[in-house]
């Protein structure tokens, strides 16, 4: 039996071709900045293969966004931060002249960096929405500026737009920089959807998602660096995902900090939401 090929979702053929392809997807296994579970940088071929066993039909939205076509590029690696940073930002800033949608799978959150800088440089006004457990706006964290813990707080050089969502631990140090109107506390939220609203409206176009799994609840998204407890649901985010969509011009994102084990589920659960947020995109733009 042939192997199928590393590509998202098990595509072949021309739904694979560059120059077809509206979206590319960007692996990056880097996973030199985290600080408790090791295994991120095995995220994003985890994520790959765990795609292969999605439905490409999308009920809630009635698409088959693979019919868009879907490039899966080469992963990148580096040695280093600043190293990773360069190489990133090169690759996304000549998929962003090429018209491309790029879809970076980490790696530990620090891959973000060198992609939202490109976004920001390519797109005027971006804003960020941050999914996550964490504030990630440390200035420096174990000699670093470049750690995982410190990606919102590089966001910030770039753009002064950044909304955060389900946060539930922050270090005293981060705590001056919380701006109360973009920033969405899971003990705040996670009784109740009326915040959504609110946090869309905070969101000027266009936008770029970043999505620290660890965001989820660990009883879904166990698989994961430094997982917390009280976590939003599966419903919660994919709701916010798709007001988002509907309101707004989502142009890019990532999905970082899967760390698998032998449990497939959270990786399907990833794979899943990438698909799925594909699918919001495209059907309501």
């Amino acid at each position: 039996m042939s192997k199928a090929p590393a590509n998202f979702c098990g595509l072949s053929g021309e739904l694979t071709a560059y120059s077809q392809s509206s979206v590319v997807i960007l692996p990056v296994p880097f996973d030199k900045t985290s600080t408790w579970g090791k295994g991120a940088d095995k995220g994003p071929l985890a994520i790959i293969n765990a795609s292969r066993y999605l439905e490409f039909y999308d009920i809630e939205t009635g698409s088959e966004v693979y019919k868009k076509g879907i490039f899966t590029a080469n992963p990148i690696h580096a040695a280093s931060s600043a190293a990773l940073i360069k190489k990133t930002g090169t690759a996304v800033s000549h998929y962003l002249k090429d018209n491309k949608m790029v879809v970076t799978l980490g790696g530990d959150h620090s891959v973000s960096i060198g992609v939202i800088k490109s976004y920001a440089k390519h797109y005027k006004d971006l804003s960020i929405l941050h999914l996550d457990a964490h504030a990630d706006s440390r200035e420096s964290y174990e000699d670093s500026a470049y750690n995982h813990a410190c990606v919102i707080a590089r966001a910030r050089e770039f753009t002064k737009n950044i909304v955060s969502v389900g946060i539930r631990s922050m270090d005293v140090s981060e705590r001056s920089n919380v701006d109360k109107k973009r920033m969405f506390f899971a003990h705040d939220i996670y009784d109740s959807d009326r915040w959504i609203k609110n946090a869309v409206r905070e969101l000027t176009n266009p936008v770029y998602i970043t999505i620290d799994l660890d965001v989820f609840d660990p009883g879904i998204m166990p698989s994961t660096g430094t997982p917390e407890p009280g976590g939003l649901e599966w419903y919660q985010v994919m709701k916010l995902l798709a007001s988002v969509s509907k309101a707004k011009r989502i142009v890019g994102f990532d999905v970082v900090e899967l760390c698998p084990s032998k449990n497939k589920a959270p990786d399907f659960l990833a794979a899943k939401l990438i698909y799925t947020l594909l699918s919001y995109i495209h059907a309501f733009k």
